[in-house]
């Protein structure tokens, strides 16, 4: 007889964010990892079921959708089911870059964090990474991971704006008006303005009320219209306006305009609308 219980289900990708060494999706029902190390930082959330684990010979379990796992580089671990359903997770594996070696001692006493706003910021991060072309919105979100998880590991607290941040935010904005199809990384960003990520980015958020990523895509889909209106095809104009495809173009497109920009497109009449 056939067994009922799902199938395991997994999908892994390298993205194009600095930082990021791996995205792993994963869904088990009944795999038991044997004890093994990674070279780097393994950050996991669960969406569904528990894990069982154990990290320098210690055991742990996380449960539900509320934990954040850091399991260390170099540090043995392993890790198996709890239930017959398995677990769903979602894991990023991260270099040095993001966190440095010398903190993994901390992250062994406590691999488990109960840190809603940590577990809120990794969730939206790997919402970016499923679509290819938001790099920019990738990078910015796992710049306040990183900020987030050194708070835990090393007790540094985030700088809040200051006086310079209006200045800060102008010049940012001056430079995604400059770079607007090509785009640019946060990182170079952060170096021309010497400014830190996400110092950078409060900054321009406090003086302009959203966040860099969402201006830039928003000037993207304005230019975005106005070739729909002159005539453009879709699939050329995603590309002329810095998205990475027309499914890029179509998912931002929708998301601001409230419909797809072919049928955008069709409601140009070439005058003003008339009224019976």
């Amino acid at each position: 007889m056939a067994s009922d219980r799902p199938l395991t289900s997994i999908s892994a990708w390298r993205p194009p964010v600095p930082g990021i060494a791996e995205v792993f999706h994963a869904h088990f029902t009944d795999h038991a990892y044997p004890a093994h190390t990674h070279d780097t930082w393994d950050l996991m959330i669960l969406d569904d079921g528990s894990v069982d684990f154990a990290l320098d010979r210690h055991r742990h379990e996380a449960t539900g959708n509320t934990s954040v796992l850091l399991l260390p580089p170099g540090i043995p671990h392993d890790g198996r089911t709890v239930t017959e359903s398995g677990f769903r997770k979602r894991n990023l594996y991260l270099d040095d870059s993001v966190l440095p070696q010398l903190l993994a001692g901390r992250a062994v006493d406590t691999p488990v964090l109960d840190d809603e706003l940590l577990r809120g910021r990794i969730d939206h991060l790997h919402t970016a990474l499923v679509h290819p072309g938001d790099g920019f919105e990738a990078e910015s979100r796992l710049s306040f991971i990183r900020e987030r998880l050194h708070f835990h590991l090393a007790a540094l607290q985030p700088r809040a704006p200051g006086r310079e941040a209006n200045r800060l935010a102008a010049q940012l904005r001056e430079l995604l008006d400059s770079r607007t199809r090509a785009g640019l990384s946060l990182h170079d960003a952060a170096a021309t303005l010497h400014a830190h990520p996400t110092h950078l980015i409060r900054c321009f958020k406090q003086t302009y009320g959203l966040p860099p990523h969402a201006y830039l895509t928003g000037k993207r889909i304005e230019h975005a219209r106005r070739l729909l209106l002159d005539g453009h095809r879709p699939a050329e104009v995603a590309t002329t306006v810095g998205l990475h495809d027309q499914a890029h173009l179509n998912r931002h497109f929708t998301r601001h305009v409230g419909t797809t920009p072919a049928r955008y497109q069709r409601t140009r009449t070439g005058s003003y609308p008339t009224t019976s």
